[in-house]
């Protein structure tokens, strides 16, 4: 049974490391709270190897919702996401809703909200915003969307126009959609370069294309989801020769982990991350710092 404190030595692993950084905590902006109706289809997904991983992906955190708050809190992180997303449309306002009633009960989760092509769109997303939204998270895989839908023109303008950041699940990894890859992202950049885009799991496996677009565009982040780890490495390996454009860049790489959803301890994307080598000032920024920037997170007062 994992302690309250974040899975008993787990936790006191990564503290560890935070004090050792000398950063407050973590912020990690890549972690899945939705729906238990929602989660629970994600998680016979993940059991029945899905087709799109087609590799055995144990879920190390299935807890109960309380529980996954409590093991990050433990984990020494002081502020993370709610990612969600719909399939199909008509699910993107409920689980708008329920995210804003999540945020509401948690203090130390960035509010997040989600979108969708379809009629709408831009009347939700405004009013996602003007309740407080604070990061979006849209799955082109999952979702199976071009990005430069004429009917998300304005919803893409008004994240834009608010400087609000989207998180987006862009690359082929861990097998191609119709819209992932490079290609279309960079269109919908050319349309909106303004627009503060996050990318998910470093664009894995299209690492190059992905930080060519974050060197042309200032907005562009990339998150570390899964990328570097021993089972990241498995599916598709970082480029030894992209390392130093991770240094180039070091102030928009963000902590990701896709926590609760993750094969192995949470600890070891933060250990993966710090045997690169990039030095503790890249690590201080990429575990803490970045993030806080971005989203305006000011330091707990009690931790």
């Amino acid at each position: 049974m994992r302690s309250e404190s974040g899975a008993g030595g787990e936790g006191d692993d990564i503290r560890a490391l935070v004090t050792r950084l000398g950063i407050p905590g973590l912020v990690d902006v890549h972690t899945h709270f939705m729906p238990q109706n929602v989660l629970d289809k994600v998680w016979a997904y993940f059991d029945a190897v899905g087709p799109l991983t087609g590799v055995e992906w144990p879920i190390t955190y299935r807890e109960e919702e309380e529980r996954r708050v409590a093991l990050l809190r433990g984990f020494g992180v002081v502020a993370f996401t709610a990612m969600l997303y719909p399939h199909k449309p008509g699910m993107a306002a409920w689980l708008n809703s329920w995210s804003a009633d999540f945020a509401a009960r948690t203090p130390d989760c960035l509010h997040t909200a989600t979108l969708f092509p379809e009629p709408g769109v831009e009347r939700y997303v405004r009013g996602a915003l003007d309740a407080g939204a604070r990061v979006f998270k849209v799955h082109l895989q999952v979702g199976g969307f071009d990005p430069t839908d004429a009917r998300l023109h304005a919803a893409w303008g008004a994240l834009a126009d608010r400087g609000t950041p989207v998180v987006v699940h862009c690359g082929s990894g861990p097998s191609p959609g119709n819209f992932t890859g490079p290609g279309p992202m960079g269109r919908l950049l050319a349309r909106h370069p303004r627009l503060r885009v996050i990318v998910a799991h470093m664009g894995m496996p299209e690492y190059a294309d992905f930080l060519d677009l974050a060197q042309r565009y200032e907005g562009v982040h990339l998150d570390t989801t899964m990328a570097f780890t021993d089972f990241g490495e498995r599916l598709a390996p970082f480029p030894e020769a992209e390392l130093k454009r991770l240094v180039e860049l070091g102030d928009r790489i963000l902590l990701g982990t896709d926590f609760p959803n993750i094969p192995y301890p949470y600890a070891h994307q933060l250990h993966a991350l710090e045997r690169l080598g990039l030095g503790d000032d890249w690590l201080r920024g990429v575990l803490y710092g970045n993030a806080t920037a971005l989203f305006h997170v000011k330091p707990p007062l009690d931790r």
